[in-house]
């Protein structure tokens, strides 16, 4: 089978929440079908300034086609724009020209889609809210999927979602909080829908030893020294100490951390809830708690210099997961969320998440994972943190109960196999 997906940016180096998700599926299923990704040539959300070369290539089994956009983005203008927009009574052209202002604004690949659309068994689409999927959901919706990765904000709320929402033959969720949101926002929706998420990897096998019967705990790190051993990454056994074999041990030595750490990865940006966070920490630190934060990921905005914030940049993956196992705690401070990889990543390796109670997502995977706390302000992020970092019961419980809601809900088997009968499905209402 043929399948396109459509998304605003794609690339390794694209860290953005529906990006990066949308990469994880084509990737996987490349394997089994043709799967190409049109995408644009843009690197940065900001501007959506042409950075990528324009035609095909091919990235991890895809073959990625971009197309240049028409023009960057005058973020002063459209905020002035989005501010008068969201407040006053307009009309749907003043909505299409919100939209051009927002971006990516790309009529090249509109018209590759509208000239190319029948080659394609099935053409997905991963979120709702820019130009690409408002304007290419037109042109072939019964072959169309919709992946809306939406949340509550001023944006959907505008006339030209209804549209988008009730065009495709069929909607794909990231959790039950996304659906339920959906649902009591539009009336008019495809009757094929389900909740998919993705797929999260569980850490399988470990160069550190495991502590019998508590997988997840660092009880192992106050362990006496000997020799154990490990693979490099020429898969060659060499020895080491086992006290430099613990649980994080590799992340800590090489960023110079001791003691507890509260982790947060992704773009590092005030819309991603860094800037509450990094207040509510210092808070926390002047009343006496002693841990480190670390934000690893694109950083977008500027950082104080204190002893108790640390950069770490962008990861590769397997130290990603390095890090979310050396953490003591991780934050996810994003008030708007569909998903949430940063918590389901974290789960899988075993580690509590802290999660901002302003976001349904992360509720939901607080409650029903049991693998993690949240806070609906600065008191209770304190109190939180103060609670995770002291007890170690907890954490260890916290981080087994996440291991297994990631288990049950997030395999790449289970993942895989909706997309799969959905492509079926339409491939079969088509003909």
């Amino acid at each position: 089978m043929k399948v396109a997906f459509i998304v605003q940016r794609y690339g390794t180096e694209v860290l953005g929440g529906s990006e990066y998700h949308c990469r994880l599926i084509a990737e996987r299923l490349a394997g089994q079908h043709q799967v190409e990704v049109l995408t644009t040539c843009a690197r940065d959300y900001i501007t959506w300034k042409n950075e990528y070369a324009e035609g095909a290539d091919r990235i991890r089994g895809v073959t990625v086609r971009r197309f240049a956009n028409a023009g960057a983005r005058d973020i002063e203008a459209f905020n002035r724009y989005s501010e008068w927009i969201f407040n006053n009574a307009h009309t749907r052209a003043d909505e299409m020209e919100w939209l051009k202002q927002q971006g990516p604004w790309c009529p090249a690949l509109i018209e590759y889609l509208r000239h190319n659309h029948l080659q394609y068994d099935v053409l997905v689409f991963f979120t709702y809210l820019y130009a690409p999927t408002v304007l290419g959901l037109e042109i072939n919706p019964v072959r169309s999927i919709l992946v809306p990765t939406s949340h509550d904000e001023p944006a959907i709320r505008l006339e030209i979602y209804k549209d988008v929402f009730s065009k495709p033959a069929a909607l794909l969720f990231n959790t039950d909080s996304e659906r339920t949101f959906v649902q009591d926002l539009f009336r008019d929706l495809p009757k094929t829908e389900d909740v998919v998420g993705v797929g999260v990897d569980l850490p399988q096998s470990q160069p550190y030893p495991r502590t019998p019967g508590r997988p997840d705990e660092d009880a192992d790190q106050n362990a006496p020294p000997g020799p154990s051993t490990a693979e490099d990454d020429d898969g060659e056994a060499r020895a080491y100490p086992s006290h430099l074999l613990t649980r994080g041990a590799i992340f800590r030595r090489r960023h110079r951390l001791y003691g507890p750490i509260l982790l947060y990865g992704g773009r590092i940006d005030p819309g991603k809830g860094c800037e509450e966070l990094i207040h509510y920490f210092s808070e926390y630190v002047k009343e006496g708690g002693d841990a480190t934060l670390v934000l690893m990921g694109v950083k977008l905005m500027s950082l104080p210099e204190e002893p108790f914030i640390r950069f770490a940049g962008l990861l590769s993956d397997r130290e990603r997961l390095q890090a979310l196992e050396a953490a003591t705690v991780v934050c996810c401070p994003s008030p708007f969320e569909s998903l949430s990889l940063l918590a389901l990543e974290a789960m899988s390796a075993g580690t509590p998440i802290l999660g901002n109670a302003r976001s349904a997502v992360l509720v939901e995977h607080c409650v029903r994972g049991n693998g993690g706390l949240y806070y609906a302000d600065r008191d209770e992020f304190v109190e939180c943190l103060k609670l995770l970092i002291r007890d170690d019961t907890l954490r260890a419980a916290l981080g087994r109960n996440g291991r297994d809601y990631v288990r049950k809900n997030y395999r790449w088997d289970i993942v895989l196999g909706k997309y799969e009968r959905l492509f079926a499905k339409i491939r079969g209402a088509k003909t």
